[in-house]
């Protein structure tokens, strides 16, 4: 004889699975178009999020150097700040953007 209670459970679990997997092709369906407009946009954000800082350090950078002369490259060191800034503010709104998606995934499984 088996045991009634433990295939209960199995039978859960699976419709469960069943019910997520659904979930997510729904709304990969929904969001199909979405999401390439999305990913070109992500990528647009995280190059303006590296260029603006390199930029306006830059620029800094060549304002410092005519208006105050000096043996040192202000815009060199500046250029290599701004780099290191932008760098920092991608990572920052990539790292964002996977917590959201982490927080969708937990959401279907649920």
């Amino acid at each position: 004889m088996s045991n009634p209670g433990r295939g209960s459970t199995s039978q859960d679990d699976l419709g469960r699975k069943i019910a997520a997997q659904e979930k997510r092709k729904m709304r990969a369906r929904r969001e199909r178009e979405e999401s390439i407009w999305f990913g070109l946009g992500m990528m647009g954000v995280v190059g303006w999020s590296v260029a603006i800082p390199v930029l306006a350090c830059v620029a800094l950078g060549i304002w410092i150097d005519r208006t105050y002369p000096s043996p040192h490259s202000w815009t060199l060191m500046l250029l290599i700040i701004g780099v290191g800034l932008g760098v920092l503010n991608a990572w920052y709104w990539v790292s964002r953007e996977r917590k959201m998606i982490e927080k969708t995934g937990e959401d279907d499984n649920e």
